[in-house]
């Protein structure tokens, strides 16, 4: 069974669907290790609660961040990592000895890069009148939101969307989505 981690740098909504999936063996692999930068991530509380191995990385606790980081996955023999809502760019050293894959509230290539995340995604869809929007699983290179897609899923906008309700629709969606886009990766 394939080793995977998840790195997150808030609430990682991303494991939840992963640890729900793996527990009903709709994905077959192992959550390693559950990584976030952020001391108040409610990720790392998470897999507290989920019983998975846990750990905090930053520039405030380790010297170099991204030596730490690589060495906790190879230490936990991790072939994929799942991105969610990890805020930090990622070294080279990572996304080129790891599989790394990342979910993307838009249809990517459109409203991505540096500063598209969350809100800002859905305020920018509702403000430019876009008839969709949907959520991109892809894999990460040294690029922000420039990596192979591996699937995409759209829902149409209403006429009266606002940024919030789209917020809402695409979670439900990115949930599905990160489930079927793992699948696709590790079979």
């Amino acid at each position: 069974m394939k080793n995977i981690a998840i790195l997150a740098s808030h609430s990682g909504s991303g494991l939840d669907a992963i640890y729900e999936a793996v527990q009903n063996a709709t994905l077959k692999c192992n959550i390693a290790v559950v990584i976030s930068n952020n001391t108040n991530a409610v990720a790392l509380q998470k897999a507290e609660k989920y019983g998975l191995k846990n750990f905090l990385v930053n520039a405030a606790n380790s010297e170099d961040p991204d030596e730490r980081l690589y060495s906790i996955l190879q230490a936990n023999n991790c072939e994929y990592i799942f991105l969610s809502g990890y805020m930090k760019k990622l070294s080279p050293k990572i996304t080129q000895n790891f599989k790394v894959i990342n979910s993307h509230p838009a249809l990517l290539p459109n409203y991505g890069g540096a500063g598209m995340y969350g809100r800002f995604v859905h305020e920018a869809v509702v403000r430019n009148q876009e008839e969709k929007s949907g959520v991109t699983i892809h894999e990460v290179n040294e690029n922000y939101d420039e990596g192979k897609i591996i699937l995409q899923k759209s829902l149409l906008l209403q006429k009266d969307e606002t940024p919030q309700s789209l917020e809402t629709k695409i979670k439900a969606l990115e949930k599905i989505a990160i489930v079927e886009g793992l699948q696709l990766c590790l079979n």
